[in-house]
């Protein structure tokens, strides 16, 4: 590639934080439930990189064709690749793609096509030549983005869609909306508007996540890793036949507690079977970091409340946070019901930013 810049070139990235943060230096856009990418053309060349420099081409055809059909000849664009579904997006679908059959991704890439819904771009095309702006601060970027995405991407079927922007606070506040109503985004990202583009930094970025609460049985735990005290309980929830499945597992437990919680926890070890009667855990799954299989089954009479960020194919995406215990909380009353699907909005802002 002759691009001024080229793969591997990491993006720009975001620190968490508890609340959207107010001021005129800020831009705000939805947080997208998807892949990073940086989409890179320089004619018939595309690449498709993720956030930590991996090539992602092959697993996502349609948007290199997509791609290899604007217009432009030379362009560094920066946004998410999602896979629709209903009014929403499905990270499950998206995972899917991951896979050494090409075969497989072929026919997935029809049934479920992928969308690039962009951000930013890095690098665009002035008098016939590629032209750098990464030096430019935000605002001019995003100008230039809303004209290449008008003259470029194609209406409601494109496989490429710009994300909606916003500098009005109260606009980033109502697509975020509150716990337990509809999602109308992930979260929030905020930028500095005044800022070039710091590849590989966390400087100029904040990303505020939505949280929901459940109350889960406790089926088992894990011991630490250093000593034989409890290092995470286990979570489970029934379903409508009454079978007990492995949803997870919290460890935010403080270590002042864990000597106590062991010792309350030891008269429910089930020594016959599992806590759980449906699915129960066997060893890391693709989203934990966990890593060992060994745990211990609990008569389920424990319950407790924990918030998490997104539950997907049965289980917790991530780690939960421990909130409190629930000793008034019959285990039989923690049922897959409390996690009925909130309503995905989130593709309805591209059509109302469109």
């Amino acid at each position: 590639m002759t691009l001024p810049i080229k793969p591997i070139f990491l993006p720009m990235e975001a620190q968490a934080a508890g609340e959207i943060p107010r001021g005129a230096e800020w831009q705000y856009e939805p947080k997208w439930d998807g892949f990073r990418c940086l989409a890179f053309r320089d004619g018939d060349d595309v690449e498709l990189q993720s956030k930590t420099g991996r090539p992602m081409a092959r697993f996502f055809p349609e948007l290199v064709a997509a791609l290899r059909n604007l217009k432009p000849k030379q362009f560094v664009i920066d946004g998410e690749i999602v896979i629709p579904e209903d009014s929403g997006v499905s990270f499950d679908s998206l995972m899917g793609r991951i896979h050494p059959s090409p075969s497989r991704i072929r026919r997935l890439s029809h049934e479920k096509p992928a969308l690039l819904i962009v951000f930013d771009i890095l690098v665009d095309e002035a008098g016939g030549k590629a032209r750098l702006l990464t030096n430019r601060p935000l605002r001019e970027r995003r100008k230039i983005l809303e004209q290449f995405a008008k003259k470029y991407f194609d209406g409601d079927h494109a496989r490429v869609k710009l994300s909606p922007a916003t500098s009005n606070d109260a606009v980033a506040r109502k697509w975020f909306g509150i716990a337990g109503a509809p999602r109308w985004t992930d979260g929030i990202v905020a930028k500095r508007a005044d800022f070039t583009y710091r590849s590989g930094e966390r400087t100029g970025m904040r990303k505020v996540k939505r949280h929901e609460t459940v109350d889960c049985v406790v089926g088992g735990f894990r011991y630490a890793t250093n000593r034989p005290v409890v290092g995470s309980l286990l979570l489970g929830l029934y379903d409508k036949d009454g079978l007990l499945h492995h949803v997870g597992f919290t460890s935010g437990i403080k270590a002042a507690d864990r000597d106590a919680l062991t010792a309350k926890l030891d008269p429910l070890i089930n020594k016959g079977s599992g806590g759980f009667t449906g699915r129960a855990p066997g060893g890391p799954s693709r989203w934990s970091a966990e890593r060992s299989s060994e745990w211990v089954p609990l008569a389920p009479k424990l319950v407790v409340e924990v918030s998490y960020d997104h539950f997907t194919g049965g289980r917790f995406r991530h780690g939960t946070r421990l909130l409190r215990w629930r000793p008034d909380k019959s285990p039989r009353q923690c049922t897959m019901d409390q996690l009925r699907r909130q309503r995905e909005r989130s593709l309805e802002l591209l059509r109302k930013s469109a």
